[in-house]
């Protein structure tokens, strides 16, 4: 009789098995890009953060509740004027190479991002530490800022104003030290994995620049007993059906969060498909310098025409919701309470509204004709279809022909940061998890403004938030600052962003934050073994061998 052929699959962590126990596990994911820089004074985007948040570690990181919590820090103290931060470091934290992590890395990491010849993005993050902005702007000396190594496992830092979101903010990476004896000797050292020093969960093994990166387990990192990832290999796949058919053929453990919207009925409803929060959404700035959007109430007809709701669900799609005030989801007060629920629906399509207010609005500027509008997007198919879209609805609801005009990216933005363009098509992500930087943005001429948009009452409410000691006073003077911003209307809301991604079954624990960051500390991976024998043989391999 033939011998009947029996395939068994062993999953190694239920068997006491040595060979299958120490196999080592990988995990495929897909960076989409090359990092902008893996240096964390510097690497200021998504592309770049996902990689640093595995490969270096600051003082807090955002746990499972997207609550900053403590890591390279074991502890800290706050002054009763809110103003001091006393860290202590681990005693056992270490460099990638052996070094011991010492206050004075982050002294020196924090103090180059914020020097001038430098140039860091990410440096206005650091403007509540006092002396950072004057130094920042090559006003202000070194010895100035409010940064100070007491020892080696002690680090003081004095900020100008209390800032209750100063721990949120330093869960971003870029707040993560450097290597000073490691950066004196190479100012290049973050540019090559045979140079690169970190202290996260994870250190650089291979970087193929452009084409992948290759992260092995950091057995120096101070929590390494708790990291059960031997390995994670990146691709640098940008096209999202060539990365989607990566998945599907076994190439890739999980997609990034952007996934082709022609696939998404196709996916939503399966075991492996993912629709989280991202803090962050898109919306159109309507240019307070331009006519006719000097007025108020025409930039609010503007405003009311818009139907979010058929922008996200029949256009965009992808599950994104559409968004009835500025501040996404998934920030908690010190009520217990989320902002955008409580802040409410500030602004939602109504039609007969939208008509009146740009019928007052053309009587206040003696309008017969309303002025040429013209909506500048991108030139990409999404941007595309959204601005088709409300060129319809203006037409529809306000009978108002606006012209539209696409742009490629790098004209578009530096024509909208010279308030250029008059009606143009934005969006924005929280670069830590606090509503304040959301709405920090629209104060008076701030870079992020690109408005023209000026409000005292808003600057003021801006400044009391960030200057508070008491949580919940901050935290309403935020939902009357968001309220302002609204009815004024120098920019109006569509859709919040979302993250939709493919991710195995047998993969779990990987963090996706709100504020973009991916996190692989605590992710496992189930391994399992497909094995085939021969019927006849069972008893003697199981016993005989495995017993």
């Amino acid at each position: 009789m033939k011998p009947t052929l029996l395939r068994l699959t062993l999953v190694s962590c239920l068997f006491g098995v040595t060979s299958l126990a120490q196999a080592e596990t990988t995990l495929y994911l897909n960076n989409q890009e090359e990092p902008t820089s893996l240096n964390p004074s510097q690497g200021f985007n998504a592309i770049s953060w996902e990689p640093l948040n595995n490969l270096v570690e600051g003082l807090v990181r955002l746990d499972e509740k997207h609550v900053a919590a403590p890591a390279t820090a074991e502890s800290w103290t706050v002054s009763p004027d809110g103003k001091k931060y006393t860290f202590k470091l681990r005693q056992n934290a270490k460099w990638s190479n052996g070094d011991p992590v010492t206050a004075k890395d982050f002294v020196y990491g924090w103090t180059t991002m914020l020097s001038k010849d430098t140039a860091s993005p990410a440096a206005f993050l650091a403007y509540d530490i006092a002396g950072a902005k004057a130094f920042n702007e090559g006003k202000g000396t070194e010895a100035d800022l409010g940064l100070k190594a007491v020892d080696d496992h002690t680090l003081e830092v004095t900020l100008a104003n209390p800032s209750i979101a100063f721990l949120n903010i330093l869960t971003n990476p870029n707040f993560a030290p450097v290597n000073q004896k490691v950066a004196e000797a190479n100012p290049k050292w973050y540019a090559e994995a045979s140079s690169y020093v970190g202290n996260g969960p994870f250190t650089l093994k291979e970087w193929k620049h452009a084409e992948n990166l290759v992260f092995v387990k950091n057995p120096n990192y101070w929590d390494a007993a708790n990291v059960k990832i031997d390995k994670v290999e990146f691709a640098m796949v940008n096209d999202q059906n060539t990365f989607y058919q990566m998945y599907k053929t076994g190439e890739l453990d999980a997609t990034p969060t952007t996934l082709p919207a022609s696939i998404y009925d196709k996916i939503k409803d399966g075991k492996d498909f993912n629709n989280i929060p991202q803090a962050g959404g898109y919306f159109y700035r309507l240019n307070t310098k331009i006519a006719p959007f000097q007025n108020q109430n025409i930039r609010k007809a503007f405003a009311l025409a818009v139907n979010q709701e058929d922008i996200a669900n029949f256009v965009v799609k992808q599950g994104r919701k559409p968004s009835f005030g500025f501040v996404a989801p998934g920030f908690t007060g010190p009520n217990g309470k989320d902002f955008r629920e409580e802040s409410g629906d500030l602004i939602k399509q109504d039609k007969a509204k939208a008509k009146e207010l740009l019928a007052k609005g053309m009587e206040e500027e003696k309008y017969t004709t309303l002025p040429e509008v013209t909506l500048t997007y991108i030139n990409n198919p999404n941007d595309k279809k959204v601005a088709e879209t409300l060129q319809n609805m203006y037409k529809e609801v306000l009978g108002v022909d606006v012209k539209l005009q696409s742009m490629e990216s790098k004209v578009f933005y530096a024509k909208q940061r010279g308030l250029e363009l008059q009606f143009s098509r934005s969006s924005f992500l929280n670069d830590y998890a606090d509503p304040y930087n959301s709405l920090e943005s629209f104060i008076t001429g701030s870079s992020m403004n690109r408005t023209g948009w000026s409000n005292a009452e808003y600057d003021k409410l801006i400044s009391s938030a960030q200057q508070a000691t008491d949580a919940q006073a901050r935290w309403d003077a935020l939902l009357k600052a968001e309220k302002i911003l609204i009815d004024e209307a120098p920019i109006f809301p569509l859709y919040f962003y979302n993250q939709i991604f493919l991710q195995k079954e047998n993969v779990k624990g990987i963090l996706r934050h709100p504020v973009g960051y991916l996190d692989l500390k605590n992710a496992t991976k189930e391994l399992t073994i497909t094995i085939s024998i021969e019927y006849d043989a069972i008893h003697h391999v199981i016993y005989g061998e495995w017993h």
